[in-house]
């Protein structure tokens, strides 16, 4: 559970986005600090634990910024020794134990399963190395936790899930959740907060769990749903992210549906920017993975190098996992992303550019949107 010290506001889709912590002077991690005096030089060696290639963001952003940015704050002396788990908690648990085996000196975690990988941060505790959740809150006794503001994603998703349906016509418009995996803590707050936009207005006539977040099992999930309430009774559909959004358009699409209902996602894949492009998918959140990958290269520095004052200036929030109380916390602000704001943010933040989102198969619905 997230216990803020400060809750960040509403982002909408026409915000700016935040100011991050990197930009503060005071935290430049090669600059001096007024902490203790450093217990690690520059040759720091950061285990980097992913946890699926699924969503594309881990192999494209995540991993070569925060390779990049250890670099930078180390004089390029520092490394990043990195394993992707590719969806097992079995082989994740095997990685993260080669790292402490060779004592790397800090870990950035982000969980296939928070709670079967407890073990293994308290063997990282018991060797002297601090584990920074990433992404996922993972059990165990974490040092600190770095992700978006989860609870806020959840919120953004249901209100702008909200305003795309058309209530006018009596009775509540009739919605499917397709949640993500129940081992992934993340899941049940978007699914929660969500819910704190929905519930009242509209009806949830089917929601499902799915597993490892795949595509294919949402794909299998929506199927089963338009089979037992019809294509005329489903009106919107939430899908916590934006593979599965692709899994269940493919579900209407097998049925021959050209006229889709309006469907949420995270993550701001770029096959979710082109299908917001042609209506085929409503909106994304657009979470920027810039910041929170630089912040958590920082953390683990500043952790490891004994800079507590900048690590406490990277980590004013608190939360609490199952197993841990008032976890030192940063909290990154989202922003949802509709057809009206593409160029102001994933292309302005220079995550896409114009030419990869409006292909030849895509030019017609761009210049309709306004992007060409």
């Amino acid at each position: 559970m997230i216990t803020s010290k400060r809750r960040l506001a509403l982002a909408v889709a026409s915000s700016a986005l935040p100011l991050t912590l990197v930009g503060c002077g005071a935290l430049g991690g090669s600059g001096s600090s007024a902490s203790a005096g450093p217990s690690k030089g520059d040759d720091v060696r950061v285990g980097l634990l992913l946890p699926e290639t699924e969503n594309k963001r881990y192999e494209k952003f995540d991993y070569p910024i925060i390779k990049e940015k250890v670099s930078e704050l180390t004089h390029k002396q520092g490394v990043v020794e990195y394993a992707n788990a590719r969806s097992s908690k079995t082989r994740q648990a095997a990685q993260m134990r080669k790292m402490i085996d060779e004592k790397v000196d800090v870990i950035l975690l982000d969980a296939v399963d928070a709670h079967a990988i407890a073990g293994e941060v308290q063997k990282a505790k018991d060797a002297g190395i601090p584990v920074i959740a990433y992404d996922r809150l993972a059990e165990g006794p974490i040092d600190a936790y770095i992700s978006f503001d989860n609870e806020l994603v959840g919120e953004v998703q249901g209100r702008t899930l909200l305003e795309a349906l058309d209530s006018s016509g009596g009775g509540r418009p009739r919605i499917v959740m397709m949640n993500g995996s129940p081992t992934d803590p993340n899941a049940s707050q978007f699914k929660k907060a969500a819910l704190s936009q929905l519930d009242g207005r509209v009806t949830v006539a089917r929601s499902y769990d799915t597993k490892d977040w795949k595509p294919e099992n949402a794909r299998a999930n929506m199927a089963k749903a338009i089979q037992q309430l019809g294509v005329s009774g489903i009106d919107g559909v939430y899908s916590a992210n934006d593979g599965m959004a692709g899994g269940v358009i493919k579900a209407f699409k097998d049925l021959g549906v050209t006229q889709l209902p309006p469907i949420t996602g995270q993550d701001a894949d770029l096959e979710a920017v082109q299908r917001i492009v042609t209506g085929e998918q409503y909106m994304s959140v657009y979470k920027p993975y810039p910041t929170e990958a630089e912040n958590a290269a920082q953390m683990a520095i500043a952790k490891v190098q004994g800079r507590d004052i900048e690590f406490d200036s990277l980590a004013r929030d608190t939360v609490d996992s199952p197993t841990q109380k008032n976890i030192p916390a940063q909290l990154v602000s989202v922003v949802a992303l509709t057809k009206k704001n593409i160029k102001s943010t994933v292309v302005a933040d220079g995550i896409y550019k114009i030419s990869e989102i409006c292909t030849a198969a895509y030019q017609p619905a761009c210049a309709a949107a306004g992007l060409l």
